[in-house]
């Protein structure tokens, strides 16, 4: 049976994702920080029958992303698609900008994937087969007051997983990102975006290409303006 890692999966996009997943009748790893949001999402799918392990993991921590893959090794072998879904935004001028809030931001958003995908990796080039898939932002395009650090640790994203995309030739494997623009969720509060998509809208992108898209799509980078 399929298997799905989807990082960030207690609220918006990534539980969006998850249950929608679910419905497919993929087996599911999720990843998140340990709280009762990421436990809701567990008791939804557990619900609907979905096999699943809920995988408590502070993406800020390399231990902590490496022992997770571990888990997800030993829950299902290989992974057939891996949602980069997590992330984290901190506002601030440049100028007041506190260092923590740019290394929590780059840990999390940069890092976090790099090492995920790092740790599992071998297993899915062995096996010649799966399909990773990032979710940045439209911010990766533009500049933002405020919001340096997030935009420059998701202009990172789309540029590791373009080069990404290059190693992955020719193995059966993709790489490709997504990159959304006013969504609505709680991480949209307080930036003076007005939301232009549901996290549904983009749940169901990820589902196609973690699950349907032609592997022609390596290395695409996905724009979703909005409507």
């Amino acid at each position: 049976m399929t298997l799905v890692v989807v990082t960030g999966a207690s609220r918006g996009i990534g539980r969006a994702t998850a249950l929608r997943l679910g419905r497919r009748g993929v087996r599911l790893a999720l990843l998140g920080r340990a709280s009762a949001k990421l436990a809701e999402t567990a008791e939804e799918l557990s619900e609907s029958g979905v096999a699943f392990v809920k995988i408590e993991c502070d993406l800020t921590q390399s231990s902590e992303i490496l022992a997770a893959a571990t888990q997800i090794l030993d829950f299902g072998g290989a992974p057939d698609a891996v949602i980069h879904n997590a992330g984290v935004l901190r506002r601030g001028s440049v100028e007041q900008l506190p260092l923590a809030a740019w290394e929590e931001q780059f840990a999390v958003n940069l890092r976090a994937p790099f090492l995920l995908t790092q740790a599992l990796l071998p297993s899915m080039l062995a096996r010649k087969s799966g399909r990773f898939v990032f979710v940045s932002s439209i911010s990766a395009t533009l500049g933002t007051a405020n919001a340096s650090a997030y935009n420059a640790s998701k202009w990172g994203l789309t540029g590791f997983v373009r080069s990404l995309a290059e190693e992955l030739r020719d193995t059966g494997l993709t790489a490709t990102v997504i990159l959304p623009g006013a969504v609505a969720t709680d991480m949209l509060k307080g930036t003076g975006f007005e939301p232009r998509m549901s996290a549904e809208d983009v749940a169901t992108t990820l589902e196609h290409y973690a699950l349907d898209a032609p592997l022609a799509h390596n290395g695409a980078v996905i724009e979703m303006f909005g409507i």
